[in-house]
């Protein structure tokens, strides 16, 4: 047994003194300089002349020997630290690469800012992602005269929450383009269905989904249909909000699904509508430190009603960044904002 022990150590010992040039120079190279120049003390005390000359040439030669070895260590250490700091960035700047074409695929996925103006002329969307790519997204159709757009928030955010995104999207697509829904309810049932249809096929179990705010809006009659999963809808007339709640379920796999809710409303010149996900509310900043939260969120709304709509997400916008200071940005912000 003792002499496996001493074998694992004399091993570890040439392993680390040939890997790791500071081991070598703090265990090998600083003791004997140590050792030298007590030798050197030494003779220096008790070495007659005759001899002292010839062995003090002797023991400087030995310490420039140590010094030479110490400097080649620490020279083949900064080489090894620079090769590996090289590695890592160009690790790192492979996948930001790869991310950053994500993005360009995540941002195809979009309406163009031209189409929203086309159909919504009085508007706004704040979107902002925690990360290069975000798990929040947003969505339109047209379907003869009806708009149909919506706030969408996947379960995380950067590159797992764009991943599901572009899940949740294809089936938002194909619930309006192949199966001809335009209800929100509807859509919401089928996208559920097929969202759950497409994480089935793993042989794992995926939980993840999305929470949406849905709406169908006929610019032409004012009359405004909405479905929410978890997200609500806020409506604002005359300085005052109201607020429909979502039913609380996501779209995904769950306990217990039911049919979403639809609501209607027939909307008068001049409301305005609001549609987000939960990024807002739940970021954190100022002193103490502390969410935004849902009422201070409904406040500020109510507090813009005095700008042109164009405008209040640019506000919004500044708030979140006097707000947050030199905080991190907590999670994808989405927030809509529609006049009719």
């Amino acid at each position: 047994m003792e002499e496996s022990k001493i074998t694992i150590w004399k091993n570890n010992f040439k392993r680390r003194f040939k890997n790791e040039p500071k081991f070598s120079m703090i265990y090998v190279g600083i003791p004997v300089g140590i050792i030298i120049s007590v030798i050197l003390l030494v003779v220096f005390l008790y070495a007659s002349d005759e001899n002292f000359k010839a062995t003090l040439q002797l023991l400087t030669t030995l310490q420039l020997c140590i010094l030479v070895f110490v400097l080649n260590k620490l020279t083949k250490s900064k080489r090894i630290i620079t090769e590996q700091k090289e590695l890592l960035e160009e690790k790192n700047r492979q996948i930001t690469d790869s991310i950053e074409y994500a993005l360009r695929i995540q941002t195809a996925i979009l309406p163009p800012n031209r189409l929203v103006k086309q159909y919504l002329s009085d508007s706004f969307i704040y979107y902002q992602p925690k990360d290069i790519v975000a798990g929040d997204f947003y969505w339109m159709d047209t379907v003869n005269d009806l708009v149909l757009f919506a706030a969408c928030d996947c379960t995380g955010h950067g590159v797992p929450g764009a991943m599901v995104s572009v899940v949740c999207h294809n089936a938002l697509n194909r619930a309006v383009r192949e199966f001809g829904l335009t209800q929100p309810a509807a859509i919401l049932d089928k996208t559920a269905q097929l969202v759950i249809e497409n994480f089935e096929g793993s042989d794992t179990e995926i939980k993840d989904g999305m929470d949406i705010s849905m709406c169908a809006l006929n610019p032409q009659t004012r009359k405004l249909e909405w479905a929410g999963a978890n997200n609500p809808l806020w409506l604002i007339q005359n300085n005052e909000l109201i607020e429909t709640k979502a039913d609380k379920q996501s779209i995904g796999k769950g306990d217990d699904i039911k049919p979403f809710t639809n609501h209607e409303f027939d909307l008068s010149q001049g409301q305005s509508i609001y549609i987000f996900s939960d990024g807002f509310a739940d970021q954190f900043g100022g002193e103490p430190e502390r969410k935004i939260t849902k009422r201070r969120f409904k406040e500020l709304i109510v507090s813009l009603q005095n700008i042109p709509l164009h405008e209040q997400g640019k506000a919004l916008e500044k708030y979140i960044a006097d707000f947050k200071g030199s905080i991190h940005q907590t999670d994808d912000i989405l927030v809509i904002g529609v006049r009719v």
